[in-house]
């Protein structure tokens, strides 16, 4: 099971209502941010989640609004006594950028890993999750996120039964682990069916639309895309800048054969949101607005 949550929903700058952009996700023990607005520890807080076992946090890119909440985050790990080393990855210059921001957090219990990222395409694996991540469309560099918890094949009794395979080797080739027994060496293939399907949560923020994103997101659980402006008129304010409005993340998430669309990362500017979604769900029905604190289990499917 993956847990979800948006901590933050607000693009430039933080609001009563609405903090700056983070998400963050539980898996097997583990915790996964991406990005690190202001705002992002109280958030954590009223969510009633842990600081402690953050392991990897993820950047979109670099601007204030994705990344200020950073030092302060750091100072309250280490107070919660933590001495694991965390893993941080985003665009190239990330050890430099957070240096820089530790300058008023400077004593840390903890090692701080870094992964920069410099091609188009990257992926990784960490706790549990495969990490995609892809490059977008911004006016800096900047990166989208998939996540992926894979799962494999069905055990089949009969066939362990039919190799004769010792039932104590069972539990590992359950978990895909290749196994020598009394001289004999026994492969997941021989007891497993094909890979069923996992979890994927795709997340992007910050970016015109590419086919990237389409490629990344294709069949996602959950999509949970910017859509920084929801007026029609603001289309050429959406391409000056570099973002995205409500119907274009829409396209990419019908374009994608997403399961659901949260939109995020909100204009200042924006009110009566919701009023915009039945345009939007004429596009994607299955869109919603994401906001502060919305949260998400998702389970492995039968089959």
């Amino acid at each position: 099971m993956l847990d979800v949550c948006l901590l933050g929903t607000g693009g430039m700058m933080p609001l009563p209502h609405r903090w700056l952009t983070s998400l963050m996700t539980r898996y097997n023990g583990s915790n996964l941010l991406i990005d690190c607005g202001e705002g992002t520890q109280i958030a954590i807080k009223e969510k009633g989640w842990s600081f402690k076992s953050i392991d990897v946090i993820c950047f979109t890119h670099y601007h204030a609004d994705h990344i200020s909440g950073l030092p302060g985050l750091l100072l309250t790990m280490g107070n919660a006594e933590r001495t694991e080393p965390l893993t941080m990855i985003g665009p190239k210059g990330l050890e430099r950028v957070v240096g820089a921001l530790r300058t008023i957090a400077p004593e840390l219990p903890f090692e701080i890993c870094y992964i920069e990222l410099n091609d188009p395409v990257h992926d990784l694996q960490a706790n549990g999750y495969h990490i995609h991540a892809f490059r977008v469309n911004h006016n800096v560099v900047c990166y989208g996120y998939s996540l992926h918890i894979p799962r494999i094949g069905r055990f089949y009794v009969e066939n362990a039964l039919a190799h004769e395979i010792p039932k104590r080797c069972w539990n590992r080739l359950q978990h895909g682990q290749t196994v020598e027994d009394d001289g004999k060496t026994y492969t997941p293939d021989m007891v497993l069916g094909p890979a069923r399907k996992g979890i994927k949560v795709t997340y992007c923020t910050d970016t015109r639309p590419t086919d990237k994103i389409e490629e990344a997101a294709a069949a996602s659980d959950l999509f949970i895309c910017e859509g920084m402006y929801a007026e029609e008129e603001k289309l050429a304010k959406a391409k000056q800048y570099k973002h995205m409005t409500f119907y274009e993340a829409a396209e990419i998430a019908k374009k994608a054969s997403v399961e659901e669309l949260w939109l995020t990362h909100f204009s200042p500017s924006l009110v009566r949101a919701e009023s915009y979604l039945p345009k939007v769900r004429q596009i994607f029905e299955a869109a919603s607005l994401g906001f502060d604190g919305r949260s998400v289990e998702l389970d492995f499917r039968e089959g």
